[in-house]
């Protein structure tokens, strides 16, 4: 790997954590306009988490050192996934990337906001760490399964990379009853893991229905900040493989400018469609019931199944 690749790659890293703020500010702008309101600026995001930021952190006498650990948990767990996404160029700077590691960490961010709603001693919090532990039996099955089906598809075994490339490089050609069933299945896991409507609402100050808010109602602060932008980097960093690998079309291959631009500009719509089809979901959906949560759920772990099966039947 030479230098001018390295750089590459942490630039894209860079990149992934400033916009992260910026996709979650445009899906908000964009949901107010279909509810016929002004809304805030896209960049009202940023302003909230300089806000934060600049706050004294309150912490609960019952929480332990756990409760101040767990923002930096979260964080570094987004920051090593995002150090493992393809974002404008196939290639990607950890040498950990691999599918069953992109799994692993994400669950560890998942562990790791459950133990912090619970380590705050509120009952708002244990509530919501319960609903999101009864929602991961289910989230993280399908999502490994779907994406496992994109490594069999291209023969490329377990590297995010060769992934990629594989099915970048493929086009027109990789598009299958296998890739559509297994990018329905990501679709409803990156809404179920990102706890967006109709799973939760984001926006909700209802506490008995709260499961991702309910688990942040403890922290302030600092550790809220880097607690919410850790939340935005998730999002993004699911955007960003829905459109890289289950809608192959543009993302740069080599280093050359025409096709870093090219992609650049590709990836740009590719986020800007699926931040338009997340605006439209939650404007247009009810937020579930938390019992009919495990049918949504269990229908994408059937489909990635079912994604998988057809490799071998169709």
């Amino acid at each position: 790997m030479n230098h001018p690749e390295i750089m590459l790659m942490i630039i894209q890293l860079v990149a992934l954590i400033i916009i992260s703020p910026l996709i979650t500010g445009i899906i908000r702008k964009i949901k107010a306009l279909m509810q016929h309101k002004v809304g805030a600026s896209i960049f009202q995001p940023y302003r909230d988490l300089r806000k934060l930021i600049r706050k004294e952190s309150v912490v609960s006498e019952n929480a332990s050192f756990l409760f101040r650990l767990v923002p930096y948990i979260c964080m570094t767990a987004m920051l090593l996934l995002a150090a493992m996404t393809p974002f404008i160029y196939t290639g990607v700077i950890a040498p950990y990337a691999d599918v069953i590691a992109m799994v692993y960490i994400f669950t560890m961010f998942r562990f790791a906001m459950v133990l912090g709603g619970l380590e705050g001693g509120s009952a708002f919090g244990g509530m919501g760490s319960s609903r999101e532990v009864m929602m991961s039996v289910l989230i993280e099955p399908a999502l490994l399964i779907s994406i496992m089906t994109l490594s069999a598809m291209t023969g490329a075994g377990f590297d995010i990379t060769e992934i990629s490339r594989s099915i970048n490089s493929a086009g027109a050609a990789a598009i299958s009853p296998a890739l559509l069933l297994a990018g329905a299945a990501f679709v409803i896991t990156m809404v179920a893991e990102n706890t967006r409507v109709p799973f939760d609402n984001p926006d909700t100050h209802l506490e008995l229905t709260m499961v991702h808010e309910g688990m942040l109602l403890e922290y302030s602060g600092k550790g809220l900040a880097m607690m919410e932008l850790a939340s935005m980097l998730r999002l993004t960093i699911f955007m960003v493989l829905l459109g890289t690998m289950f809608f192959p079309w543009g993302t740069a291959m080599t280093m050359s400018f025409q096709d870093l631009a090219l992609s650049m500009a590709v990836m740009a719509v590719k986020l800007l469609a699926i931040a338009f089809g997340i605006a439209l979901l939650e404007s247009t959906v009810a937020k579930m019931r938390v019992f009919r949560m495990p049918n949504m759920l269990t229908a994408s772990f059937a489909l990635s199944l079912m994604a998988m099966i057809s490799l071998y039947v169709l």
